[in-house]
């Protein structure tokens, strides 16, 4: 294995959490963690909408946007659109990336939809400057994930073949698209995402399971 590739919000980074800080002060606090966590599932919907569909790319902040004005008002939305632009990484994540790139000297990749802005933004947010070698954003390579030309056109582009490459995710989705381009799987089991997917299924499915 030469390189690792990593889905960003969800599983490096702890969206929940600070989505559900930023909710305004009216909603109730017994409501604000579902959601925050309905607005993700409503997002993932949109998305695999317009993936099926072919529609063309578009700036993951106008989707966060039109899928949480269905869920609050609009004055609300300001502030909340911002925070998915600053997250803290999950307590683990810091310490296996250092581990990875320093101790066993692998190359790691941000490999996500949504813009490059919004990568550089959360990168710099979350600490974790310096960690990857190159963020590939659905909005650089042209195509979202799950669609094997996002998996194809990181790889190629850094020069590893798909059985020298690892795919890391907190989402099935994910990780049965990189599966079939021939990467490797670690399932990273995030309770904020993927709720409704079976867990044994997807454990008897990847090649590990965190």
């Amino acid at each position: 294995i030469k390189a690792v590739f990593f889905d960003f919000m969800g599983t490096c980074l702890d969206w929940h959490s600070g989505v559900v800080r930023a909710l305004p002060s009216a909603i109730r606090e017994s409501t604000r963690s579902k959601l925050a966590l309905d607005w993700r599932e409503e997002f993932f919907s949109e998305l695999h909408t317009r993936s099926q569909q072919g529609l063309p790319l578009e700036d993951i902040d106008i989707t966060h946007r039109r899928t949480l004005l269905r869920l609050l008002s609009r004055e609300a939305y300001k502030e909340e659109r911002n925070y998915f632009h600053r997250m803290a990484p999950w307590s683990d994540v810091l310490p296996t990336l250092t581990a990875l790139k320093k101790k066993l000297g692998l190359e790691l990749f941000v490999l996500a939809n949504g813009t490059t802005r919004l990568q550089l933004d959360l990168v710099r947010s979350s600490g974790l400057e310096g960690t990857f070698s190159l963020l590939f954003s659905s909005e650089l390579l042209g195509v979202y994930k799950p669609a094997p030309e996002a998996y194809q056109k990181a790889m190629s582009l850094v020069r590893v073949r798909p059985e020298e490459a690892v795919m890391v995710a907190a989402h099935a989705y994910d990780l049965r698209a990189a599966r079939k381009v021939g990467m490797k799987t670690v399932y990273v089991y995030r309770w904020t995402d993927d709720r409704s997917e079976d867990m044994d299924a997807v454990k008897r499915e990847n090649d590990m399971f965190l």
